[in-house]
């Protein structure tokens, strides 16, 4: 984990804030992760962790989603630059989905417009398998009797 630059100084608690974070499996909101460091004894302010995943969204250190009316989730980026995922609205498991194509369509919606310097935000929810209804067993019931 490489440590991003940004405007602030790098605190004890902004460099805890960066473990807590690049340790996290999945998107996490502000709330739970300060919920999870001071669970984990790190005396953190929520204050200091909005600003801190604030500051790390500006410098591109994070993925960010905000699926439907919820919180802001965050996610460290890795090296490998700019992500899309695919989030379950149920748990929140995330994965990186091969974005190659909205790549290529938002540069070329750029080149097209005149535009500079566009962003995009592509944000795909649905329910993942873990969290999915099981389908219903066939349960077997009277055969029907034929005309008699």
């Amino acid at each position: 984990m490489s440590i991003p630059t940004t405007q602030q100084r790098p605190t004890r608690q902004r460099l805890a804030l960066l473990e807590a974070l690049a340790n996290c499996r999945d998107f996490v909101s502000a709330q739970d992760l300060h919920a999870r460091m001071t669970a984990d004894g790190i005396q953190i302010g929520l204050t200091t962790v909005y600003r801190g995943l604030r500051d790390l969204e500006a410098a591109d250190a994070v993925d960010v989603a905000q699926p439907g009316a919820a919180e802001r989730l965050y996610r460290w980026r890795p090296d490998s630059g700019h992500r899309h995922y695919l989030i379950c609205r149920a748990c929140g498991f995330s994965r990186a989905v091969d974005s190659e194509v909205v790549e290529e369509w938002a540069g070329r919606i750029a080149a097209d417009s005149g535009f500079a310097a566009v962003a995009h935000t592509v944000e795909l929810t649905g329910v993942c398998a873990g969290c999915q209804p099981a389908a219903p067993t066939a349960v077997p019931g009277p055969v029907p009797s034929g005309p008699g």
